[in-house]
């Protein structure tokens, strides 16, 4: 497929090497850039150079390097890096399959099917979603989304059925399921089986034959019940209740829990036998918390989902501070359900300002800030006798820090939002990194 990839040579590279690498990478449909952001290859000759490795840790968050060596590979690159062996036999063949797999993923990261449905572009956010969409392209394995509730697991599974090739999506709600009925919900039964089987069900696994089968919630589920799971999940085989014959159905496996899974197994309460056949692919969703950049950009998508087919409208600024402040223990469901209350109570035309939020929460929106959990911080501080000039400093790298793992450790980027500038903030990483280096 068509793609751009950026391509550097370190010292010492032969300009004849990147010459034919250069033309490979033509050859194969690849337009080569000079820089970042996007898929790139690095080319070292022998001991990556400072130069090479302030180069990779520079990259923007949304880069992704492989690292190829042409003499003895070194072992100071960042492990997240994909390193070639070049004097070994790897070729740029190598590489360039590396490309078109991220450029493909990348294109369907973009595209209506994904952009239309899922909103949010905060480096942990779109991570997920990369783990998620090559799951779904290359991979058959079942795959196990967590987290906490209401940060998006069911759109996630709508998202790999989006992607699955035909066939419906059958959700089963795994809290709902009694141990009495559970057969007949998952496996279907023959007429007669029980009292009340007047003509024969399919079940939940053949219903979703083609398709995508999502167990929601399945860390509820009672030991009994997962095991009656095993073989229907590892074989695609079961038996209707009722029936001694084995049906097939070809299926894509989709599961969801909020519970910390490898905790329940080692408390006993969720069978490791189960565990390791559903999590083939295993994806987190970050809470809300951890993606605030993605506050405002959810909230207008979920606006625009309540005006439509109507313009959206817009929402002032105190009301983006008061979204942006509050807290959200419900997550994305929560957030959602905070706009829908806006959008209720807002009435005539122009932009959606205060007077649209309850009245229990508007003293937040108007709240100043630092607000009171700034300062039971502050006060956490004096009480350790801390004086004004450590707590402030202590303010700054917590800042710093934040917004360097936002910005995908971009020194630019960061000094921008930080409000200082891109010399500033070198200087006081490169005395944290002196610091360290002592206390080492």
């Amino acid at each position: 497929m068509p793609g751009r990839v950026w391509m550097h040579c370190d010292d010492g590279v032969a300009p004849a090497l990147h010459a034919v690498v250069h033309a490979a990478l033509a050859q194969a449909g690849l337009a080569v850039a000079d820089e970042p952001p996007g898929f790139g290859l690095l080319l070292v000759a022998g001991q990556a150079s400072p130069r090479a490795l302030r180069r990779l840790q520079g990259l923007p968050r949304d880069s992704c390097a492989v690292v190829a060596f042409t003499a003895a590979p070194a072992h100071a690159v960042p492990a997240a890096h994909d390193v070639l062996d070049w004097c070994a036999g790897a070729q740029v063949e190598q590489f360039i399959a590396r490309a078109r797999r991220w450029l493909a993923v990348e294109a369907c990261l973009q595209s209506p099917a994904v952009q239309g449905f899922l909103a949010g572009a905060s480096a942990p956010w779109c991570a997920l979603l990369r783990q998620l969409v090559e799951a779904a392209m290359y991979s058959a394995a079942p795959v196990l989304v967590c987290g906490e509730t209401g940060t998006g697991k069911e759109l996630l599974a709508q998202l790999v059925h989006r992607l699955h090739a035909g066939g419906e999506l059958v959700v089963v709600d795994c809290t709902t399921l009694t141990p009495e009925l559970a057969g007949s919900e998952l496996f279907g039964h023959e007429r007669g089986a029980f009292t009340g089987a007047s003509a024969p069900r399919d079940g939940a696994f053949a219903l979703a034959h083609g398709g995508v089968l999502f167990l929601d919630e399945i860390g509820e589920l009672p030991l009994p019940l997962q095991a009656q799971l095993l073989r229907a999940v590892q074989e695609h085989s079961y038996k209707r209740v009722g029936s001694n014959s084995w049906q097939h159905s070809a299926f894509r496996l989709v599961c969801a829990t909020n519970r910390e899974l490898e905790v329940e197994v080692a408390r006993g309460r969720f069978r490791a036998d189960l565990f390791y056949r559903i999590a083939g692919w295993r994806c987190t969703t970050p809470p809300l918390r951890e993606r605030s950049d993605d506050i405002l950009p959810l909230a207008r998508h979920f606006l625009a989902q309540l005006a439509a087919p109507k313009p959206a409208g817009e929402f002032d600024d105190s009301v983006c501070r008061y979204l942006l402040t509050r807290s959200y223990p419900g997550n994305v469901r929560e957030l959602r359900q905070v706009v829908a209350r806006l959008w209720q109570r807002h009435c005539g035309v122009g932009p959606i300002t205060v007077g649209a939020l309850p009245p229990e929460e508007r003293a937040l929106a108007e709240a100043p800030w630092p607000d009171r959990e700034f300062e039971n911080a502050i006060r956490a501080a004096l009480a350790r006798g801390l004086g004004l000039a450590r707590i402030s400093q202590a303010a700054g790298d917590v800042a710093i820090t934040e917004v360097l793992a936002q910005e995908g450790d971009n020194n630019q980027r960061a000094a921008a939002r930080l409000g200082v500038t891109d010399r500033a903030l070198q200087i006081r990483r490169k005395a944290w990194s002196a610091s360290a280096a002592n206390q080492a």
